[in-house]
């Protein structure tokens, strides 16, 4: 395929291994490929993606940029085996180091659940919520053995070689707080550009993790949004004006209800889940009022959860091309810009 176009290397949100045997439904951890030329840009690195993306043809040493939607586990689990197996498939020194485009500290824990019993004891209460840098620091250093016996015994190069990070700094004067205002309303600000995408982001809604961002991709022959995870949001409707696809998280609330069985972590996690995830149903009014050409669901939570459900809850609200894709599967951009995607609505 020559013009731009999606690889969805993971469709499955959520910390869960999803493709275990005997699920409805293999999917890998979240993680999508925008392909335009000989440049591959990867939104998050959910569990498997590095296989995923050996399993697509597409080599490591041809992905330019990572972008991290926040850091919750199913968004970066694989970021460990870039950086150290990284050091193995980016052999060309030639190549820039791959940019990590994540977001900074959040700044202090979040409040503790209405939920709770008593309080819990933090994870590294030294810095319980660290960015993306020193998130990749930690990682390293965590496998400093092997790194430093492959570098000082095999020569090979470090990981600060492979991969540039780069937290994203948000504008001058969004009123941003982690704690009150996630997604306070914003343009969106540009992030990355380069000869084939422009790339830029807005904060999403989705508590309690902040800062949480959507990208877009705009490139010469047509446009892709990425929503991350996040709850019905205005900025997402702006970054995603008139684009010709929309990958959206979607959930199905009732099913997730059923996964629990400890009663306070159901009520818990079910109350995050109402307030920082959006239903496909509410996936497609936001298609709709963003103006979107296309509207893929993604991260789909539960990630064996039957596709046609979802699909038929978002055809209700969106009439534009309404798709369900599994793994691997490939979206062509062009052919989603054209005018006959309108008024069809499938699973891929």
């Amino acid at each position: 395929m020559t013009g731009p176009h999606v690889v969805m290397l993971g469709t499955a949100g959520g910390p869960r291994w999803w493709d275990r045997p005997g699920a409805a439904a293999a999917r890998s951890g979240i993680a999508t490929a925008v392909v335009v030329g000989d440049a591959v840009y990867v939104v998050d690195a959910g569990q498997g993606a590095g296989r995923q993306l050996a399993r697509a043809g597409l080599p490591l040493d041809r992905v330019r940029a990572l972008f991290l939607t926040h850091l919750h586990s199913d968004h970066v689990a694989d970021l460990a085996p870039w950086l150290l197996f990284g050091l193995f498939e980016r052999r060309d020194p030639a190549v820039a180091p791959m940019a990590v485009y994540g977001p900074g500290p959040r700044g202090g824990l979040p409040s503790l659940s209405d939920h709770a019993a008593r309080r819990p004891d933090p994870v590294a209460p030294a810095d319980p919520t660290p960015g993306t840098a020193t998130m990749v620091e930690l990682l390293c250093a965590a496998h400093a053995t092997d790194l430093n016996d492959r570098i000082f015994d095999s020569l090979t190069r470090r990981p600060a070689d492979h991969v540039a990070v780069r937290e994203i700094t948000l504008p001058p004067g969004t009123g941003f707080d982690p704690d009150t205002r996630v997604a306070p309303p914003m343009a969106p600000f540009e992030v990355h550009r380069d000869e084939h995408v422009v790339v830029t982001a807005v904060l999403v809604e989705h508590p309690p993790t902040a800062p949480a961002f959507a990208f877009r991709f705009d490139t010469a022959e047509g446009s892709v949004t990425i929503s991350g995870d996040t709850a019905p949001c205005a900025n997402l409707v702006d970054l995603a004006r008139d684009t010709d696809l929309l990958l959206h998280e979607a959930i199905d609330l009732a099913a997730m209800g059923r996964r629990y069985h400890d009663a306070a972590m159901r009520e818990a996690t079910m109350a995050h889940h109402r307030r920082a995830h959006t239903t496909a149903e509410q996936a497609g009014e936001l298609a709709t009022r963003a103006g979107a050409r296309a509207l893929g669901l993604h991260h789909l939570v539960p990630g064996d959860a039957p596709p046609g459900a979802f699909r038929d809850a978002a055809a209700a609200t969106f009439r534009g091309r309404v798709l369900v894709p599994d793994d691997l599967d490939v979206l062509d951009v062009l052919d989603l810009a054209a005018p006959t995607a309108h008024d069809r609505t499938e699973v891929a």
